[in-house]
């Protein structure tokens, strides 16, 4: 018998677990970093939205490790967080100068003079 989502997350919440259980999730990778959107449910079954950034870092011996910032988006700022991404990005869009080629570094020629072997020797 399996158990539906609503009575998994209540178990894992009678087990005593802090973490929510995703329900949806989605990973973008862009560049060095990762951004993933988790839709997660609150103990009342309420749905909010964790961005999580994601970047792999080193540290003083080298070892990796990912550098995280999160952000907890609940569904009643759901508006004004999509009204003022959807402002900024439009500013961006407007402002951005537009780059029409791609600028290629030049090719770098070095002149060289022949050397012989026996013109080292002198």
């Amino acid at each position: 018998m399996s158990l539906d989502n609503k009575e998994k997350r209540e178990k894992k919440d009678i087990e005593g677990s802090r973490f929510r259980e995703e329900i949806h999730s989605v990973a973008v990778r862009a560049g060095k970093r990762t951004y993933f959107f988790d839709v997660k449910a609150t103990r009342k079954d309420e749905l909010y939205l964790t961005i999580t950034e994601s970047k792999k870092r080193f540290d003083q011996k080298g070892d990796p490790f990912f550098e995280k910032h999160k952000i907890f988006l609940y569904r009643e700022d759901f508006e004004k967080f999509s009204d003022g991404l959807n402002d900024v990005l439009g500013f961006i869009e407007d402002n951005q100068p537009i780059v029409t080629e791609i600028d290629e570094p030049e090719a770098v020629t070095a002149e060289y003079s022949n050397v012989e072997f026996e013109d080292l020797a002198r």
